[in-house]
């Protein structure tokens, strides 16, 4: 297994391929997600309510689990710009999901500082553990397992990202005991992250001292 396979440039068979979102039921906000947008593109000056894309987009995956071509088309609508610019903003971010995930998305980093201290074996167990691949969910819709690129936790690896809180300096053995906890405690098992803070030269925590 490796994080960085042979491209055949050679062959002419690498070329890029859009893939169309998945249409998925009909979609509106729900009143209270709607007023939570409005409440945020009031935050923007007049004739730049488009700039709450972003928001829009997680209420979106807040609401129903992910994004469909509907619902692109309903944020379209309610921001004030075409679908397509939409589409262009879900298909650039990797924390936006085209199709149904796990009730806890796993996000190995597989960029070098995180691939030189062991993520490719977080990753193989984390397969070996949930029985699925790279890109698949567990039979119970419980678990996605996937790899992004950095997570900006570089000095820390290898991290994982459940759902918006990451774990640091996760080991194979971690991982495992990671899955047992999600599957016993829910919620409760992710406590954002895992830091390990070094002193500075006078023995002063560093991160204490800045705040």
């Amino acid at each position: 297994m490796t994080f960085h396979p042979k491209m055949p440039y050679e062959t002419g068979l690498h070329r890029s391929e859009r893939i169309l979102p998945d249409e998925g039921p009909p979609f509106t906000f729900t009143p209270e997600h709607r007023d939570r947008l409005e409440q945020i593109a009031a935050r923007y000056p007049g004739g730049r309510r488009r700039s709450a894309i972003l928001p829009a987009l997680y209420l979106v995956q807040r609401q129903q689990g992910y994004v469909t071509a509907n619902a692109m088309r309903h944020v379209a609508e309610v921001i004030g710009c075409t679908p397509a610019e939409v589409e262009d903003v879900v298909s650039y971010y990797t924390m936006f999901f085209t199709r149904p995930v796990g009730t806890y998305v796993l996000q190995v980093c597989r960029t070098l500082s995180c691939a030189l201290v062991g993520a490719e074996r977080v990753v193989d167990a984390l397969a070996e553990k949930l029985g699925i691949a790279v890109g698949e969910t567990d039979p119970t819709g419980t678990f996605t397992l996937l790899e992004i690129e950095c997570l900006g936790a570089c000095d820390r690896g290898p991290v994982v990202m459940v759902n918006d809180r990451w774990h640091e300096r996760v080991t194979p053995e971690g991982a495992r005991q990671l899955v047992d906890d999600l599957r016993a405690r829910g919620d409760a098992a992710l406590s954002g992250c895992h830091l390990r803070v070094e002193p500075d030269d006078d023995g002063t925590d560093s991160d204490a001292a800045r705040s």
